[in-house]
């Protein structure tokens, strides 16, 4: 273990498709594998020396210094031609850490991640605001490039991305691409989203909505007659209505919901479940905004919405639990499976209890 290189270890992740490397000063170096934990470098735990030389040849001396100012730092880093890692590096008991997560060297297309028919429509969408949402590592990014990149080879649009760091990185095709790395190519989010629009943009993406101001910019942007894609860390598509609202102070909030009713596109929630065969699959929650959907969300009535999705199917909208029921029909998936992912376990016994009967 203590000569162990971390290219062995990079490379060992892309050969089995795995995900993430873990690097913790009393822990053993462990990988995340088909969503699972797994230690196949042996139990040693690591010191703090082991640690930090697995972590060095992965920094620049400028972030070394930076992590050592501000005890943590993220940004990407390309691996040959293998694949691209975001990479947070940080402290943990006075000792340096590090969580990898690989980003793949292609980006899959829509139909490869088994994603549903109507994602293919966001890509075609004008203007407006698209959301992907769900918990970090359920391949919201993943499915974003693939959206970004079905927009690079149908359409001509100047596509503008700010992330941090850049995860995917895009070619371009029949669109222009400006890639925005926060740290790198600008001060912050905020200056990067209050300059975005004199850049002459067709299309935003916005890597993650994480508070009021970049939320505010987002349906700014939208607003002003562009396509925004972004992500958000909620579960349901109605949470994560009330979420966007919920932000802004109580005297704006009104406004907000008329200014989201009017932008609005879609909200996907997406999961990945582990499979029967012990690999995972995408799972989804859609919700197409339609009149009455828009109706709803002006009125403050976002609690009726999972009505209109339950006979909506036709529009392409589904509830997370009528997609598990796919799933497990199929056989992809295990009842237990279903149960204990599901958004609304109720309805999702309801939903077993009718398989089990019909």
């Amino acid at each position: 273990m203590t000569n162990l290189d971390i290219m062995a270890v990079l490379d060992y992740l892309v050969q089995q498709e795995g995900s993430d490397v873990h690097i913790i000063a009393g822990s053993p170096l462990s990988l995340r594998i088909n969503g699972e934990l797994v230690f196949p470098f042996g139990q040693e735990p690591l010191t703090v020396e082991m640690s930090q030389q697995l972590i060095y040849p992965l920094m620049t001396q400028e972030q070394k210094d930076f992590v050592k100012v501000n005890k943590e730092i993220d940004y990407g880093y390309q691996y040959q031609d293998k694949g691209r890692f975001r990479i947070n590096v940080y402290h943990a008991l006075g000792g340096l850490a590090a969580a990898l997560r690989l980003i793949p060297a292609r980006i899959k297309k829509i139909d490869e991640l088994n994603l549903p028919d109507i994602f293919h429509q966001f890509s075609k969408f004008k203007q407006g605001l698209v959301l992907l949402t769900g918990p970090t590592g359920e391949g919201k990014s993943t499915t974003l490039a693939a959206i970004i990149d079905e927009i690079n080879e149908t359409r001509s649009e100047h596509i503008i991305t700010i992330e941090d760091p850049v995860e995917f990185l895009h070619t371009p095709k029949k669109s222009i691409i400006s890639q925005r790395e926060v740290g790198d190519d600008t001060n912050g989010w905020d200056i990067a989203l209050r300059s975005v629009l004199r850049e002459d943009p067709d299309i935003v993406l916005i890597g993650e909505m994480r508070d009021f101001e970049t939320i505010a910019a987002a349906i700014t942007i939208a607003e002003t007659g562009h396509l925004v894609f972004s992500t958000l860390h909620t579960n349901t598509a109605t949470e994560t209505l009330n979420r966007l609202v919920d932000v802004f102070p109580a005297v704006q909030q009104e406004q907000i919901r008329q200014q989201l009713a009017a932008t609005i596109k879609a909200v996907a929630s997406q999961r990945l479940l582990p499979t029967v065969d012990g690999k995972r699959v995408a799972a989804v929650e859609t919700l197409i905004i339609n009149g009455a959907v828009r109706n709803l969300i002006r009125e403050n009535k976002t609690y009726q919405i999972e009505s209109i999705m339950q006979t909506s199917g036709g529009e392409g909208m589904i509830l997370f639990e009528n997609y598990l029921k796919e799933l497990l029909m199929r056989n992809i998936i295990t009842k237990e499976t279903a149960l204990e992912w599901a958004f609304r376990p109720k309805e999702m016994s309801r939903v077993l209890g009718f398989i089990e009967n019909s």
